[in-house]
């Protein structure tokens, strides 16, 4: 279940923001399902979501976009 980069913006100061995305994380839980945050950007975010419980973070935090390639060589394997 991908979480939206407008809830991840928000939560740092925003409380119903932050309530929702542990709402969410704890629904996908609770239903055996994974999640993704979208647009990470900030090592507080970060960890606000894995101690959220998130399963998964995409966002410029970890990586800027890169090419199939240059994933391929990074996680060192075939997709």
């Amino acid at each position: 279940l991908k979480i939206d980069m407008s809830f991840i913006k928000a939560m740092v100061n925003d409380k119903k923001s932050r309530a929702l995305v542990k709402t969410i994380i704890s629904l996908a839980q609770d239903l055996g399902m994974k999640t993704l945050a979208e647009g990470v950007e900030t090592q507080q975010q970060k960890d606000m979501l894995i101690d959220m419980g998130v399963d998964y973070l995409q966002g410029f935090l970890l990586s800027k976009p890169l090419p199939e390639e240059e994933v391929e060589k990074l996680i060192g394997g075939n997709l």
